[in-house]
């Protein structure tokens, strides 16, 4: 049998070396299937390899897509294989492994394209390559809004206009779309797949509406996790806290802290050290004002640059509201505490000239 295999794997070697057609290729697997050499993933994986690194990627998504057509060759074999199988809830397949190859040349986006491609044209990928879709769309969303904060901050630094609402609406289409994969990719993956393959879905969207900054949705697939008995990390949840503190989401901020109070007091530093971050964040000046003054009444002390933060925010505050009520509210109370000096505040009192 070995020896058979590798008698095969130097005849698509030859094949593929010498420009033969992708159907001759993909005949070839079927014609061992047919008599008793049931060909392996890899020998799918080496052909789609081979295509792969001479360049030719169109031949290799054309193989691939043969291969489908077939039905049953290397399709959820899964013997092991460079990039992954079962060990992450589903074996591997042709489909994953050609997705998985674009998504560490980068092409996030077209990873996931080809997948809803074959989906949609009535071909049926393996439950394992939703999976490596929903991690190039991770990859994807983080790009993007890295690239966003580059551009609002070019924007708020005057190097660049303002952006049109052309481009805003652009912007926000893209993001519509990055969701939407997601959304799509995790329906089919949750009806096809096992048991297993809830928690791997559900963590995946939680990156990815953390990612975006979808604070309600983030939340949603964090309680999901905790259903399916995948304890998240940590620090995970301080983010959706932060992220929901920014939106102004109160009952979701309740929700995700009502364990808090419950920890050590490091995780709970942690915690509303996110959460004043948050609402620093969303402009929410009062609520990370009145978060401050409850960590210290907690004995908890914030760091130097979290409480720079909040008086820097409550100052311009003072200029829009007129209001100096909590500003010096907080002022007196970190000095109670001795994390500042006494301060001197000036008022400017605009003169009126009567009569």
């Amino acid at each position: 049998m070995e020896l058979m295999a590798a008698i095969a794997c130097g005849w698509i070697e030859r094949l593929v070396g010498g420009g033969g057609d992708v159907a001759d290729v993909a005949a070839l697997l079927g014609e061992m299937d047919c008599v008793g050499l049931r060909p392996g993933f890899s020998l799918v994986e080496k052909a789609v390899a081979l295509y792969w690194d001479r360049g030719d990627r169109g031949s290799a998504v054309d193989f691939v897509r043969d291969v489908l057509r077939r039905g049953g060759v290397g399709v959820g074999v899964g013997d092991g294989g460079e990039y992954g199988g079962a060990s992450d809830g589903e074996r591997g397949g042709p489909v994953g492994y050609l997705a998985w190859r674009m998504m560490m040349d980068g092409d996030y986006r077209d990873a996931v394209k080809l997948i809803i491609e074959f989906k949609e044209s009535g071909l049926q990928p393996e439950v394992y390559s939703y999976l490596i879709g929903l991690t190039a769309l991770v990859k994807e969303q983080k790009e993007f809004s890295k690239a966003l904060r580059k551009l609002n901050s070019s924007v708020k630094e005057g190097s660049i206009s303002k952006l049109d609402s052309e481009t805003m609406h652009s912007i926000e289409n893209y993001q519509s779309e990055l969701l939407s994969d997601g959304v799509l990719l995790s329906k089919w993956a949750i009806e096809e797949g096992s048991s297993d393959v809830l928690g791997l879905v559900h963590e995946r969207l939680l990156s990815l509406y953390t990612c975006a900054g979808c604070g309600l949705e983030a939340e949603h697939q964090l309680w999901e996790m905790k259903l399916l008995g995948r304890e998240p990390d940590t620090q995970l949840y301080d983010v959706v806290l932060a992220i929901c503190a920014s939106q102004g989401e109160v009952a979701a901020v309740r929700r995700l802290l009502a364990g808090v109070e419950s920890t050590s007091a490091g995780r709970r530093k942690k915690s509303l050290s996110w959460l004043l971050r948050g609402y620093v964040k969303g402009g929410f000046y009062l609520e990370a004002s009145e978060t401050l003054m409850k960590m210290l009444d907690m004995g908890l002390y914030p760091e130097y640059l979290d409480r720079a933060a909040v008086l820097t925010a409550l100052r311009r505050n003072i200029q829009e509201s007129g209001s100096l009520e909590s500003y010096m509210k907080l002022c007196k109370r970190l000095s109670e505490t001795d994390l500042i000096g006494p301060c001197v505040i000036y008022l400017y009192v605009r003169k009126s000239n009567y009569g």
